[in-house]
């Protein structure tokens, strides 16, 4: 008898080309990439491909759901490792910063998707967007839980994450990784310093 750890999980393929799909999309962009580049990039047949994904549209809603997916699983292990606010933020900036090489030389993802899935899947493009919402909502609750008024800590909240982009945006044009430690650098006196009386 076959171990089931062993055995393929019907979804392995439809994840394949999502994860193939969200890489080529950031790389090279969601206008240029095509189903047989995919099928190209996956080692799955262009046929196979319709099996799981009618349209390239369908592909985007999957690669936004892994947007999502991603941000909500690392806000729940930034949770479960700490209580203290202060100390979750710090692992977020953290966590957000391992990545500073691949945004300086790519740019943010989630960014790309929202622009480019905007004109050809709105729906993919609003889930895409779901990501930040997280994000501000999660620095938004714990600069709450530091005392900090709900409505300012909402603005603290997405000054930080519009900060983050701007960093990845600039960093990305000029290649100049310096740039987002900045923008990191800024982030940690933006939530670290933050008071409970503001």
């Amino acid at each position: 008898m076959t171990d089931r750890a062993q055995m393929p999980r019907q979804n392995d393929k439809r994840e394949i080309l999502t994860a193939t799909a969200a890489g080529l999309f950031w790389r090279q962009g969601y206008t240029v990439t095509s189903l047989a580049d995919i099928a190209v990039s996956s080692g799955i047949p262009l046929g196979n491909i319709y099996y799981y994904f009618k349209t390239k549209t369908d592909l985007a809603r999957s690669v936004a759901d892994i947007f999502v997916a991603e941000t909500e699983d690392m806000l729940t292990q930034i949770v479960a490792s700490d209580q203290d606010p202060r100390r979750r933020l710090q692992l977020l900036i953290d966590k957000l910063a391992q990545s500073l090489k691949s945004r300086v030389e790519h740019g943010c993802p989630i960014a790309l998707g929202i622009r480019d899935f905007r004109r050809d899947s709105p729906e993919a493009a609003s889930r895409a967007a779901e990501a930040f919402s997280l994000l501000i909502g999660f620095i938004g609750r714990e600069l709450g839980r530091s005392g900090i008024r709900p409505s300012t800590a909402l603005a603290i909240a997405r000054n930080a994450v519009a900060e983050w982009q701007g960093g990845i945006m600039l960093a990305h044009g000029l290649r100049d990784p310096t740039v987002l430690a900045e923008s990191f650098r800024r982030m940690e006196r933006l939530l670290l310093g933050a008071k409970a009386h503001a």
